[in-house]
Order: C-alpha cells, then sequence, then structure tokens
C-alpha cells in the first residue's frame, strides 16, 4: 500500500507518505463493524460519537479527500469537551485524522460518553484486563496510533479549559464572567447565589451601569449542554428587566432544541460556551484582577506550525 501512496504523492516526504499509508489501512482493514467513531468537531469544538455501520468503499469521487469512506451512524453530535477528562482530550487532539483511542481505557470511556454524556475515567486495571486476540502483522500494516503528533494549541486550550472550571465551578464562573466583562467596559453587579430570576449578572455601560448596551447574563457552569428552558428563562429576564441584550455562558453548549430556538435571536441574546468564555479570558488577560491572574496564570507561547501535519 506504501507504493500506491507514494505513486499518488510524488513529491511527499517519507513521514506523510508513512502517515497517510497507516491511516487508510486502519479505514480498510483495521476499523470494524460496530466500532465506536469519535470525532471532535471544528467547527462547532464539541464532539460528535457514532458506530460504524458499513465496510470500506472507496467513490469516484473528483475530491481525493472524499474518497475513501467508511459509513456511519451518529449517534451523538453535541458532547462538549469539557465532559471528557483531560487524559483522553489529549489522545482526541491527536493531527492524525484516524488513530486508534486505545490509552487509559479510552474504548470504554467513550461509549460511557456516548451512553451517559461523561467521561467516567479510567477503570481499575484489574477490571479491564480481559482477553484481546493479537493483531496479526499484514504486508503494508503501518500503526497509525503509534505515539501521534499532538494538536498542541488544542492541549493547551483543554488544559486552560480543566484549570479554570476548577477553580470557577458553581457560583465564582459568575464572577470570572463579571470580570471579563468589566475588562470590556462594563459596569457589572452579580446578584446573589439563589433567588437571581434567571440573572446572574447585570451589566452596562457608564459609571453606574445604567447606560446601553444594558445586559442581562445567565451562567450555566454544567458541563451538559443546557436546553430550551434556560433559554427561555433568559428570554422572559431580558423582557422583564428592560435590558437590550442577553449573554448566555453555558459551559457545556447548548443542545439541538435550544439552538433551534436562537436562530432568530442573534442581535438580542449572544452564547458563550468554553471555548469563547476562554477566548474573552485571553484577550482581557492583563486586564483581569490580580487574583483571578494568580489562579490562572497564563503566558503567549509560539509554536512552530508542522506542516507536515494532516
Amino acid at each position: 500500500m506504501a507504493g500506491l501512496v507514494r505513486a499518488a504523492f510524488p513529491d511527499a516526504k517519507a513521514n506523510l507518505v508513512a502517515n497517510y499509508t497507516g491511516q487508510l489501512w486502519a479505514l480498510r482493514e483495521r476499523i470494524a463493524v460496530g466500532d465506536i467513531v469519535v470525532m471532535p468537531m471544528k467547527t462547532s469544538g464539541q464532539i460528535a460519537i457514532g458506530k460504524v455501520v458499513g465496510g470500506y468503499r472507496h467513490l469516484t469521487d473528483p475530491d481525493p479527500e472524499r474518497r475513501h469512506v467508511r459509513p456511519v451512524q451518529w449517534l451523538r453530535t453535541d458532547v462538549p469537551r469539557t465532559a471528557i477528562k483531560q487524559d483522553l482530550l489529549y489522545t482526541l487532539g491527536a493531527f492524525l485524522t484516524i488513530c486508534e483511542v486505545s490509552r487509559n481505557d479510552g474504548a470504554w470511556r467513550m461509549a460511557q460518553v456516548l451512553e451517559s454524556g461523561h467521561d467516567p475515567g479510567s477503570r481499575p486495571a484489574i477490571a479491564r484486563a480481559t482477553p484481546v486476540a493479537a493483531d496479526v502483522p499484514q504486508a503494508g500494516d503501518v500503526e497509525a496510533d503509534a505515539s501521534p503528533a499532538v494538536d498542541v494549541e488544542r492541549y493547551a486550550r483543554d488544559r486552560i479549559t480543566s484549570t479554570l472550571i476548577e477553580h470557577y465551578a458553581g457560583h465564582k464562573l459568575e464572577h470570572l464572567v463579571a470580570a471579563v466583562l468589566r475588562a470590556e467596559g462594563f459596569a457589572c453587579t452579580v446578584t446573589k447565589a439563589s433567588g437571581d430570576g434567571g440573572v446572574d449578572v447585570f451589566a452596562g455601560r457608564g459609571p453606574l451601569g445604567l447606560d446601553s448596551p444594558r445586559l442581562v447574563v445567565q451562567v450555566k457552569s454544567d458541563a451538559n449542554p443546557v436546553g430550551v428552558d434556560v433559554v427561555q428563562k433568559l428570554q422572559g429576564a431580558l423582557s422583564s428587566h428592560g435590558a437590550d441584550q442577553a449573554l448566555l455562558v453555558a459551559w457545556g453548549g447548548l443542545n439541538g432544541n435550544a439552538q433551534a430556538m436562537l436562530i432568530n435571536q442573534h442581535f438580542r441574546i449572544r452564547v458563550w460556551d468554553a471555548d469563547d468564555l476562554i477566548d474573552a479570558v485571553c484577550r482581557n488577560y492583563l486586564r483581569l484582577p490580580d487574583e483571578i491572574r494568580a489562579e490562572l496564570p497564563l503566558k503567549q507561547v509560539w509554536v512552530l506550525v508542522e506542516e507536515d501535519a494532516p
């Protein structure tokens, strides 16, 4: 197979040819019907999980990147990265398009995420010590999952995500959101932990926070996507408080029904998931209070882009 890949990419470097060969072999021969497929989605930052439902096929699509396929039934497309523990996120951050999640009990854990929406972490070694049939080496077989390169930027962001929620879970996340909004020029009032009426932070321009745009902010620190009930409550608060706009900070993002409800609310309600909040923290980092920067110490680092990464 390596010879065929070399013929298709005559100018490619040797490591790129090996990379493509290993992934094609895995797609055609190593993946089995019924296997779980995990796909981090670049568009939404969430993770899709499905099951392989058919064998390998080669299409005549003119796009060379769409010719080699395995049919997949996607069972969940809204799993937030925050629902998965850091060690497994590290593996999912591999540059390889196709690689086996075999470390740290990854296959069993992704099955649990598919069922419950949460990563329970690795089982004790004795609980997962079941006999496994040895792979028989085949001609041209290249281990696609042997120490794959890691997307350093994604890994760093996941580490920030993990550290941030450890320090700011629950009501404390509301104070972080208020600090970010203050850094962006708003005067903010954080409401009490209970009886907030669907509003966690009031924000507005001007010295007293009474000038437009006036915002009502709802903050949800749970790893699960929020639903329509939260959106409806925020819509009611937007109207009852006479605010101009609303901000929903949903650490785990929105489920499909909540997303559909907000399609026509682009200029009234904005949603920040974990990635959006981290973006806001990073762009305002030097203006945040000293105590926040002490709890979340960050520094900017330049990383060389690997041109051979697919």
